[in-house]
């Protein structure tokens, strides 16, 4: 199969701030049900490598908490001294592939489903009602004060250093989806009357000083990149008008790159995902409240036939409003995809479930032995990462869940 020019300049390399990649395939956060304790395991370590020795120029270990009261479920890494060996040993294992490795370092606020345990009740922007605790108990969530805005921008710093420490090459803010930063940003949670709330550039300002403070401590040696929602995905949210604007912030700020995601964990996951959850595509997780979530969602949201490239039209504007490096994600599972991405300007293309399907999906493009990408974007991934083997596809090998249950540095 000839090569065309825009997917050759696909496997051109790419610099974010301190950090050149060999080409423009980014492995997207995903989270892994792969971490024992705070720390990754085996599994996790496995992933990694094998999407690095199958292309992608980096690869993102998704949620990393920046302190336990930062996860949202028990089976997340925690930046700390315990997990650190465990980091370094991933990190290593992408490094021998000749791929860079990025940490999404993130706290969940009230977005959890555990209790907290330096406060009554968990943190966010706002207090009051907590429409997640219906699931988790926790009906109501406590307002940030100044001393807590100040305690997790260190705690952000401490994760972003210890990133370092760990051998990573980038940490990516998570910033989206309805987790503490978004959390500030979108108008369904920030009711703030303070210099934190109200106008968008008030509901910005703990965001950016978060990548302010991370940008000073790590951003001479890694790349610092956020993601964030560019839609809300619902009425009396941010719109793709907010996304652009969000952008121009982040820019300014000094961001070496965004990853352009849309959609919140609750009110509009269909948005993030492009289509809906069918029941046919449901797996039992084993754990009852995790199974009634996914049931709920599926029952409450309207049906979402997916699209391929279905954020395109909201990425579209932010492309127009900034110049810095952008990394579309959201429904690319083909060459001719990739191919019109490029075209439309933006930098590099970040990848999910297409490559849980097909760790070594990059090579198979760059080698011209198959065009499209074998995932369906079936969403049984999402479900599946609650699993003893973590996440994986279901038209692949399942995750192992002896590796799983150990360590990645005991391996």
């Amino acid at each position: 199969m000839q090569t065309s020019p825009r997917i050759t300049s696909a496997f051109e390399p790419l610099r974010i701030g301190p950090l050149t990649l060999r080409n423009r395939f980014i492995k997207a956060a995903t989270n892994e049900g792969a971490a024992l304790d705070g720390i990754p395991t085996g599994q996790s370590l496995r992933l990694h490598e094998r999407i690095a020795a199958g292309g992608a120029a980096m690869t993102t270990l998704a949620y990393c908490a920046v302190s336990p009261d930062g996860r949202t479920l028990p089976d997340q890494v925690v930046l700390d001294h315990n997990s650190l060996p465990h980091l370094r040993a991933l990190t290593q294992a992408v490094h021998r592939h000749g791929a860079a490795a990025s940490a999404q370092i993130t706290h969940g606020g009230c977005f959890t489903f555990l209790p907290p345990s330096r406060s009554a009740l968990p943190l966010s922007a706002s207090g009051g009602f907590n429409k997640v605790g219906i699931l988790s108990g926790m009906l109501r969530k406590q307002a940030m004060s100044e001393a807590d805005l100040s305690q997790v921008a260190d705690e952000f710093v401490r994760g972003a250093r210890l990133a370092r420490e760990a051998g990573f090459d980038a940490v990516e803010l998570h910033m989206g989806h309805g987790y503490l930063l978004s959390q500030f940003i979108s108008p369904l949670y920030n009711k703030r009357h303070d210099c934190y709330g109200g106008t968008l550039e008030n509901r910005m300002r703990f965001p950016l000083m978060v990548l302010r403070q991370v940008l000073d401590a790590v951003g001479q040696d890694l790349a610092v990149v956020c993601k964030y929602s560019v839609t809300d995905g619902v009425r009396s949210g941010n719109r793709a008008k907010d996304g652009a604007a969000i952008a121009r912030l982040l820019e300014a700020e000094g961001a070496h790159l965004l990853v352009l995601s849309a959609g919140m964990n609750v009110e509009s996951v269909t948005t993030m995902f492009g289509s809906s959850f069918p029941k046919e595509n449901r797996v039992s997780t084993g754990k009852p409240l995790i199974d009634a979530v996914v049931a709920l969602k599926s029952l409450l949201e309207p049906h979402v036939q997916f699209r391929e490239l279905y954020l395109l039209e909201h990425s579209r504007k932010v492309r127009a409003a900034v110049r810095m490096p952008l990394a579309y994600i959201g429904g690319v599972k083909s060459l001719e995809g990739i191919e019109h991405l490029m075209a439309q300007g933006f930098d590099a293309v970040a990848l999910g479930r297409v490559l849980l399907a097909e760790p070594d999906y990059v090579n198979t493009l760059q080698s011209g032995a198959r065009r499209d990408s074998i995932c369906t974007a079936c969403n049984r991934c999402v479900a599946m990462m609650y699993t003893p083997g973590g996440t994986s596809c279901v038209l692949g090998e399942p995750g192992d869940a002896q590796l799983n249950s150990v360590g990645a540095a005991l391996l």
